[in-house]
């Protein structure tokens, strides 16, 4: 029953940090903080790809984009290697303000590092959670932000969109791509180019 507290407890601390992002997103006419959206949208989505997952990889998955604002992209070059240098330090950042919440909760030292190596993408091998972590990232992303994604690029042309689409579908284990059809909901609109992309 403690274990559970201090879980829920940590859940509620991330979603307080998140819950102060600034850019905002208009869900069913309210807006909410869109890393505290983007947040819960992650953990449900787990929820329903891997109900047994692991506490550390719930942690993870509430913790993926927390405090991502106080890093905006704007702030490094706009070309490749400068993308790559604002990545790799939002995953620090995310780890480390992950690490520091979990600390105050009364994790130990074993538990928080199972946790940071997921934010950070690291022992990608041997961490049996990295993968369904990036299977729920790429799920959610198609159910909730592909429709704003192609409002967005509109001028991309048809092939681009299937490159684009194609890169994260093959990221995807072999369990994430056989039930991302039949899990989510995916905008009638855009079945046909996600079909053609997947197929």
């Amino acid at each position: 029953m403690a274990e559970q507290t201090r879980f829920n407890d940590t859940i509620a601390s991330f979603d307080a940090m998140n819950a102060q992002d600034p850019n905002l997103l208009t869900i069913d006419g309210k807006q909410k903080p869109k890393e505290l959206v983007y947040a819960q949208r992650l953990s449900e989505m787990l929820a329903r790809y891997a109900p047994g997952a692991s506490e550390a990889l719930n942690l993870a998955t509430r913790a993926q984009h927390i405090q991502r604002w106080v890093s905006p992209r704007s702030d490094y070059p706009m070309t490749k290697p400068g993308y790559m240098q604002w990545s790799s330090n939002l995953k620090k950042h995310h780890a480390e303000v992950a690490s520091k919440v979990m600390q105050e909760h009364g994790y130990d030292a074993e538990a928080i590092q199972q946790v940071a190596s997921l934010l950070q993408k690291k022992n990608l091998r041997a961490n049996a959670d990295t993968q369904p972590l990036e299977d729920v990232i790429v799920l959610a992303f198609l159910e909730h932000d592909l429709d704003a994604f192609v409002t967005k690029y509109s001028d991309y042309i048809e092939e681009k969109f299937l490159t684009f689409l194609r890169k994260p579908y093959m990221k995807m284990s072999d369990k994430g791509r056989a039930v991302a059809l039949s899990l989510i909901t995916i905008p009638e609109h855009l079945l046909p180019v996600v079909l053609k992309a997947v197929g």
